[in-house]
């Protein structure tokens, strides 16, 4: 599955649709990005983030991504999944590195 993440294109997609996406979609995608560079985070844990890491990388998805408002939904469906999944491996590092990430975005 790491195969199909393009870490390039991860930071491509979120430049050029970020403020697109929203801060609900780019803050869980950070937590997963970020829960991947765990040490503790399992080889199990990380297949189910490179799935979600790479759906959300996808040019062409469900609902494309360039359509207005509902654009992202299924990405988000689809992080959120995961995130679900994974939620153990989402610690306080985690989160405070996504969370320094999106002030500089959004704030």
């Amino acid at each position: 599955m790491a195969e199909n993440f393009d870490e390039n294109g991860y930071w491509d997609k979120i430049k050029k649709f970020g403020k697109q996406a929203g801060k609900e979609v780019i803050e869980k995608s950070l937590w997963l990005y970020y829960a991947l560079q765990e040490p503790e985070t399992p080889a199990w844990a990380k297949t189910v983030i490179y799935g979600a890491l790479a759906y959300f990388i996808l040019p062409a998805d469900a609902i494309p991504d360039t359509i207005p408002v509902v654009g992202f939904i299924d990405d988000l469906g689809a992080l959120a999944a995961a995130v679900s999944t994974v939620a153990l491996y989402i610690n306080d590092n985690v989160k405070e590195k996504a969370a320094k990430k999106l002030s500089d975005w959004f704030e």
